[in-house]
């Protein structure tokens, strides 16, 4: 019954019908082509976890060389945009307090004279805990620059053999190769999610949804026509995404295209079975995009992009194995820098087609309730 009723020219005119209105739809025509390339240009450089151009404030109490000496180098440290010298501690709480410093340095007056005696001079470093990411990384820079000086201060002073460190796949620490191929993936998960979460509820806000359930296309080539659009906009879009990160940022890429093409038409599979659900329930396009959103957000602060799945409580590293981008991210990260191999990219490739069967079976069914 399911051949004799399917029709493939049908299904070909309802496809070409389906990408016509999205790219004559001003709403859709925006949510497809232009947020995609502009937020992977500025979220790339935005959307950094580098600690860069702050402003730290010194108290110092000592004129003795080496606190001249701190003073100097944290002047010409490449993080600090300016120091701002004051002149009591209640400054100091002041500038932090209005949040114009992360982080403030009292120098107390026998700082240079305790040095010289023999003994380690200390200074006291007061941090912004509103901004706690950013003041830790700032503390580390100023451990950094304090070791250096403490290195000048006894440099015959027998040390630890000072432990090497190599950061493999990206060992300059470029943080857009990190960031861009995560982008990649929550950018068609959203691209995706919108052009399949607007296509019922368009139809229905139009009025042009009682006409498809007059007519003789058959349930499964509605699904069909309104689920193929999205897949291959989703995947023409994460393709060029891809080639973008290669390309106009290079991060070298060295995995399997091939293996990576595949995880990418999975993922935007399961992505787009999500979306039809949405799409389904949705009355209007307002409610539809405001449906995409409370899904795809959730769904991208649990996939681990931003923190790791293990820092989350149980309950939750399950919920996130059910969640397509979790397992994209892993694949498409690896892809680009970690030369993954095939058994481990199938390892995370396996769960993307389980989701994306259920997501997709789910959805004919909430589509097969609204045309019933």
């Amino acid at each position: 019954m399911f051949f004799h009723a399917f029709s493939f020219t049908r299904l070909r005119a309802q496809f070409i019908k389906e990408v016509l209105s999205i790219l004559r739809d001003p709403r859709s025509r925006m949510v497809v082509l232009v947020p995609p390339i502009l937020q992977l240009l500025v979220f790339a450089f935005a959307a950094t976890l580098e600690v860069r151009n702050v402003e730290v404030a010194i108290y110092n109490q000592d004129a003795g060389r080496w606190s001249h000496e701190l003073v100097q180098r944290l002047n010409s440290a490449r993080f600090i945009r300016h120091v701002r010298h004051v002149d009591s501690q209640q400054q100091l709480h002041a500038l932090i307090d209005r949040r114009e410093v992360i982080a403030a340095l009292a120098i107390p007056a026998d700082f240079s004279r305790s040095i010289a005696a023999g003994s380690s001079g200390s200074a006291q470093v007061l941090v912004d805990g509103r901004r706690s990411n950013a003041g830790q990384i700032t503390v580390a820079y100023l451990s950094s620059i304090a070791a250096d000086v403490g290195a000048e201060v006894a440099p015959d002073a027998q040390a630890p053999a000072p432990v090497v460190v190599r950061h493999w796949f990206n060992p300059n620490l470029v943080y857009r190769w990190y960031i861009v191929p995560g982008l990649t993936g929550i950018l068609a998960l959203f691209s995706a999610l919108m052009v399949t979460s607007l296509s019922i509820a368009r139809e229905r806000e139009l009025g042009t949804f009682d006409q498809l359930l007059v007519s003789p296309t058959s349930t499964p080539e509605i699904i069909l026509s309104k689920s193929l659009p999205a897949l291959a906009i989703g995947t023409l879009l994460g393709l060029l995404m891809i080639s973008a990160g290669v390309f106009v940022f290079g991060i070298p890429f060295t995995g399997s295209f091939v293996l990576l093409l595949a995880s990418l038409v999975l993922f935007i599979a399961s992505v787009v079975g999500i979306g039809l659900m949405i799409s389904a329930v949705s009355m209007t396009q307002q409610q539809a995009i405001l449906g995409a959103f409370a899904v795809g957000i959730p769904a991208v602060l649990m996939s681990g992009f931003a923190t790791p799945v293990e820092n989350m409580p149980v309950i939750l590293q399950w919920l996130a194995q059910a969640i397509p981008l979790t397992h994209f991210l892993i694949i498409v990260e690896g892809s680009f820098l970690k030369a993954m191999p095939p058994g481990d990219i199938l390892a995370s490739l396996w769960p993307l087609a389980v989701i994306a069967l259920t997501t997709l079976t789910m959805a004919s069914v909430f589509v097969r309730g609204r045309l019933q």
